[in-house]
């Protein structure tokens, strides 16, 4: 039996599933059905989401959508977390042993992904060859969650609780990697990089070589912004203007624009709440007052990037 992605789905379907239950179930949530719908379609597309027509799960995220639209998508004071005073007292026993179980998934991770070649049984690999980073990475989250039960001596009924007040934390931003992710093949499919050219080259003179790095670097940080992720820009803003005017035009080093052009992506993930990953989800776990405080402090740092990507961009790049 080959362990593929699908194990790691079928579970996080399974949790999040659990989750909208607990929130259902709460009389005290100010909008249990709506939360604990949204957290149950959710979960439904994880566990049968391949079994479901296209259409089908594209009306399921529409619902979704629509729910975090009208705020129906919202926090509460959820019974059985454990108290202020008994979180201090248990960091406070556990010091910095606490940082073991997060280093946990890393360890694992490298040392799923270096064993995998090696796990062959009649001549058939352990783990899904062309998924054994996740695979590794997933079996990481799973021996820290057990080992964090270990340390705290804590339940699983326990862990799951402050899951769901994590998850709750976050909000509708948990599933935004995953939209996001979406909406960039969307847009590669649907041809957007040609309209940026296009749009482009009509209004802005590309015949400067300064003009067009600050074009395309600019751009690298503005479509990040707006999609969360650089991955998801870097094929729109290279397909309409660093292959074709970078490149094709100005004959630039592609290795030189491929690796400052990322970096200026990275810019744009700094400045958004659409990298939730990045930005949201430290707020959350801090517990800080203010949401965009992450952004807000790094937002300098990425305006100075960015400034320092454009320049090395065009001394680089050019030579």
């Amino acid at each position: 039996m080959i362990v593929s992605i699908n194990y790691l789905f079928w579970l996080l379907g399974a949790i999040i599933a659990v989750i909208a239950v607990m929130i259902l179930g709460d009389r005290t949530h100010p909008k249990r059905f709506q939360t604990g719908s949204f957290w149950a379609i959710y979960a439904m597309i994880f566990l049968v989401g391949d079994r479901l027509p296209a259409e089908l799960v594209g009306i399921l995220v529409i619902a979704m959508a629509l729910l975090a639209g009208l705020g129906g998508v919202v926090a509460s004071q959820a019974r059985g977390h454990l108290s202020e005073s008994a979180r201090h007292e248990s960091a406070r026993r556990l010091g910095n042993k606490l940082f073991i179980p997060a280093l946990t998934i890393p360890a694992v991770t490298v040392i799923g992904t270096l064993l995998a070649p090696y796990l062959v049984f009649h001549a058939r690999p352990l783990f899904d060859p062309k998924n054994v980073t996740l695979l590794s990475f997933g079996l990481g989250c799973i021996v820290a969650a057990g080992f964090s039960c270990w340390l705290t001596r804590d339940s699983v009924g326990q862990s799951i609780r402050e899951t769901r007040r994590l998850t709750e934390s976050l909000g509708w931003a948990v599933v935004l990697p995953q939209l996001l992710g979406t909406l960039g093949l969307v847009f590669s499919e649907t041809g957007v990089g040609k309209a940026v050219a296009f749009l482009s080259t009509a209004y802005i003179n590309m015949d400067l070589k300064l003009i067009a790095v600050l074009v395309y670097c600019i751009g690298m940080a503005l479509f990040t912004m707006v999609m969360g992720n650089a991955f998801a820009a870097f094929p729109v803003m290279t397909g309409g203007i660093g292959v074709p005017i970078l490149i094709g035009m100005h004959h630039g080093d592609p290795a030189i624009m491929a690796a400052i052009g990322m970096f200026s992506g990275y810019c744009g993930t700094l400045l958004t709440p659409m990298a939730a990953n990045f930005n949201m989800v430290p707020a959350a776990l801090l517990e800080l007052p203010d949401k965009n405080a992450v952004i807000k402090a790094q937002a300098p740092t990425a305006l100075v990037l960015l400034t320092v990507n454009i320049v090395l961009m065009y001394v680089l790049m050019f030579r």
